[in-house]
């Protein structure tokens, strides 16, 4: 087994995991300490070290909110430990191979975690990717900036590094992805066989990566997971990158009215925890930092960039969870809801208003209930094939039950424990039908990892159900619920007709 493996900086040792047939690599450095000079800046190169580095444990997690001390669901889910390590010196990747040789040239996940840029780790329990790593994967997962410390503007930033002004954490992605281009083939991966994936803002970050013109000919696919967040009825939706002066303004008052001082280089003196807990007074009353449009990194609208094929060629597999994000409209009742079906369709509202569907109410004044991801990812892929008829996209649908008392429905990050086959450790009372549903579902990711096809066989050596593509003329995908992998069809008339708007305006 691939136990000690030479990086281009030094050696390192892993650690067997739980199956000692697949060796852990956990707190590599792919860049420098960003602490000091570095902080607010790109990514800088990582130093060498003489002698075996010891690569067993996880390293901190980056500056955030404390995690464990919340009731809310991702605290019971997963962020559990309010002990976990935490620091500014983050810029960590952890591996998990399969490989005995350096020679196997295995195809490549590259991991973004979620957590809306301001939250989240690699440590992550359910994000352990040795499961994976059994079926054939080499399993990297990145660690990078968040909130003010990844996504802050400021003028005098963009006046003194124009070529990397903010969105240090999407940087802080990329250099761990180049890291691996340049340094996983001595894992018994192969750099010309990567794909990189997400959830939530990890998602995001897909969208934001492979519409970076820098990352062409890095990636092979792409998976995303939750990260179209978009509504078909109003111009919204997370991972529009905001304007550089009102970010850099923001950045300003952040400065000044709460850390008390007027340049960056005063405020690379102060101290982290200081700096985050005045960024959450912040937050209290301003708007968090997310991506921006510094012209370098970010270009424009990572969806609307896809739909006019400004982006990375690649294969792409994207779907949503059913409860997650549902989008509607708003309205007292039926002659409100015409009025706003009017504003938002024009001369197509009534036939908006005639589909089935269009005029139920949940009770609470939402009417047209409907997943805005589901919609905005299937008018991407229509707009994609028109500019790559080559490539392959995949859509899908997680929606089983849930157990547990809070009765959590398919809420938002649920899927995680299904596509890395972590169920075991969450403390949910799965049963035997779940556990099917996530050898599937961590079946049909990891082909797709290796060929841009998810489809093969189960692990009793049947032919899993057929997942087909994502086209104009099938409209296909696979829905994954307690019974199992099931293919579906064509689109219901609501979703078809809400995809056909969306692929007008994106």
């Amino acid at each position: 087994m691939l136990r000690v493996v030479k990086t281009e900086n030094g050696i390192v040792r892993g650690i067997e995991a739980a199956d000692p047939r697949i060796t852990a690599f956990k707190g590599v450095p792919f860049a420098a300490p960003p602490v000091g000079e570095n902080r607010w800046r790109a990514p800088q190169p990582a130093e060498s070290w003489e002698g075996v580095l010891d690569c067993s444990r996880f390293k901190s997690i980056s500056m955030q909110d404390t995690p464990g001390l919340g009731t809310d669901i991702y605290c019971r889910e997963w962020h559990v430990d309010p002990e976990i390590p935490m620091g500014e010196d983050c810029l960590y990747l952890n591996i998990w191979t399969p490989a005995k040789t350096g020679e196997e040239a295995l195809p490549v996940l590259v991991w973004y975690f979620g957590g809306g840029l301001q939250w989240g780790y690699t440590s992550e329990m359910e994000f352990d990717g040795e499961r994976m790593a059994r079926r054939g994967i080499v399993v990297v997962t990145v660690n990078y900036r968040l909130g003010v410390f990844g996504f802050l503007a400021h003028p005098q930033l963009t006046s003194e590094q124009p070529d990397a002004p903010t969105n240090f954490g999407s940087l802080d992605q990329q250099a761990g992805l180049n890291w691996v281009r340049r340094n996983i083939r001595a894992f018994g991966g192969d750099p010309d066989c990567i794909t990189i994936a997400g959830q939530s803002a990890g998602g995001g970050s897909v969208m934001s990566q492979i519409t970076c013109p820098k990352n062409k000919g890095l990636i092979k696919r792409a998976i995303v997971q939750s990260g179209i967040i978009r509504s078909p009825y109003m111009p919204d939706g997370f991972g529009r990158p905001g304007g550089m002066k009102a970010v850099e303004e923001n950045g300003r008052i952040f400065l000044e009215e709460y850390l008390g001082v007027d340049t960056i280089e005063r405020a690379r003196q102060l101290d982290a925890f200081y700096i985050r807990d005045k960024y959450g007074e912040y937050a209290s009353k301003h708007p968090r930092f997310f991506t921006n449009m510094d012209g370098s990194f970010a270009v424009g609208d990572p969806v609307s960039l896809c739909a006019a094929g400004d982006c990375l060629d690649v294969d792409i597999m994207a779907g949503n969870t059913v409860d997650e994000f549902r989008s509607f409209i708003p309205a007292a009742d039926d002659k409100e809801l015409s009025a706003k079906a009017e504003g938002i369709f024009g001369e197509k509202a009534e036939k908006f208003l005639a589909l089935p569907g269009a005029r139920e109410s949940d009770g609470h004044g939402r009417y047209a209930s409907v997943s805005g991801i589901e919609v905005t990812a299937k008018a991407m892929f229509s707009r994609l094939k028109e500019h790559f008829p080559d490539k392959r996209y995949y859509y899908y649908r997680f929606n089983p039950d849930i157990p547990g008392e809070d009765n959590p429905g398919s809420f938002h990050s649920c899927e995680l424990w299904f596509m890395f086959e972590t169920l075991a450790k969450c403390s949910r009372p799965y049963v035997g039908r779940h556990y099917d549903l996530a050898r599937q579902m961590c079946n049909y990711w990891c082909n797709f990892i290796k060929t841009g096809d998810p489809n093969g066989r189960d692990a009793d050596g049947s032919q899993m159900p057929l997942w087909e593509e994502y086209t104009d003329g099938s409209h296909s995908g696979m829905t994954f619920v307690s019974e199992g992998s099931v293919p579906e069809g064509s689109d219901g008339e609501l979703v078809a007709f809400l995809t056909e708007h969306v692929k007008n305006k994106i």
